[in-house]
Order: C-alpha cells, then structure tokens, then sequence
C-alpha cells in the first residue's frame, strides 16, 4: 500500500529563520507552496515548516523532531561542514543502521531543538 515518503514536518518558531539556517548549513533548496507556506527540498522529498498551532490536526510542538537526511559526502566532510558553521555536534561521525543498511551518521540540533542526522552510505558504514 505504502510506497515512500513524500514530504515531512517539522514545527519552529521562526519559518524563515528556519529556511535561513538550513539552506546555510545544509545548502537546501526553499521553496514556497500554497500561498505563503516554505519547504526545503531534500532529493525527491520536502520537509514542511510550520509554527507551532498552523496545523490543529495534530499534537505538534516545537523541537520534537528527529529527521535522517542522506548525504554523499564523507562524514568527515559532514563534521568540517558544521564545524566551519559553529553547529555543534551531538554525536558522530557514528554507525547507524538506516532504511537501506549501515550508515554512517552525525548528530546535531537545529535552532529549535529538532535532532537532525545526517547520513551516508557506503564503506565507512558498519
């Protein structure tokens, strides 16, 4: 029934300082849809934003997120990258096991607390 992920969300407190600090970071693409909302495009998917109670239907708050995005860098090159940025890292460079096997993954938080992975496959996976 289910054949993928189509997009996610994630709750902040400011949208568009949000977009500011992925795109800086992480070099995403922003995007606008549905009048005025913003998304980042990662691969094929898109992650939402949101303040906290633009969406009744769920039970949302901010900084609870924990999202895994895939990379082809070295996780070396992930660190460098948040090193340079002054984002401290939680955890990593450290094994995982992702959707497709081992992974090798970084751990830090965005501005509003949501933990972001950011993972590669390949032979520094174990």
């Amino acid at each position: 029934m289910i054949t993928g992920i189509d997009h996610i969300v994630l709750t902040v407190r400011d949208v568009e300082a949000s977009v500011a600090f992925y795109r800086r970071i992480l070099g995403v693409r922003a995007v606008t849809f549905a009048g005025s909302r913003r998304a980042l495009v990662v691969g094929d998917q898109k992650i939402n934003l949101q303040t906290l109670g633009q969406e009744t239907r769920n039970h949302a708050c901010i900084g609870s997120g924990d999202v895994c995005l895939l990379t082809d860098l070295d996780p070396q090159a992930v660190v460098d990258r948040l090193t340079e940025q002054d984002v401290q890292i939680v955890e990593g460079p450290v094994a995982k096991s992702g959707a497709g096997g081992p992974i090798t993954s970084v751990y830090f938080n965005d501005p509003d607390g949501n933990l972001i992975e950011v993972s590669s496959y390949g032979s520094d996976a174990e």
